[in-house]
């Protein structure tokens, strides 16, 4: 839920200045054309980047902050760009098809949900 309101903000800001650049028009493909694919790239690309960058730079999402927990490597060290970048597509994945990747987590043995597993990154619990 931490993640959502602020993802919430940044694609209020993101819509704001493609209307903007649509000339106070709505974006719909109406009145954006083709330009309606831009835009909906435009909105994948802000919520994976505010993933990726956020494991890139702390391991760690506003969610994730406020629970500690930090996305690493099986071997402990901080996430990459290739990394990250792949953990947030096996995500995506995951959540997909009813959270059923993300259920994995309850039946693999070291409860790992399937897109950590796949792209090789854990979840641990950060000391307070």
């Amino acid at each position: 839920m931490y993640d959502s309101v602020l993802l919430a903000a940044l694609l209020v800001i993101f819509t704001s200045g493609a209307v903007f650049l649509n000339h106070s028009r709505a974006i719909e493909p109406a009145t954006a054309g083709a330009w309606i694919y831009v835009y909906r790239a435009g909105l994948i690309g802000v919520i994976a980047g505010y993933y990726v960058l956020n494991w890139i730079r702390s391991g760690q999402t506003l969610g994730m902050r406020a629970w500690h927990l930090r996305a690493v490597t099986e071997s402990g060290r901080p996430l990459g760009l290739k990394a990250a970048a792949l953990r947030c597509a096996l995500a995506a994945l995951a959540w997909a098809p009813a959270a059923l990747g993300v259920l994995w987590l309850y039946v693999d043995p070291e409860h790992l949900a399937l897109h950590d597993r796949l792209s090789k990154t854990r979840v641990i619990h950060l000391e307070h």
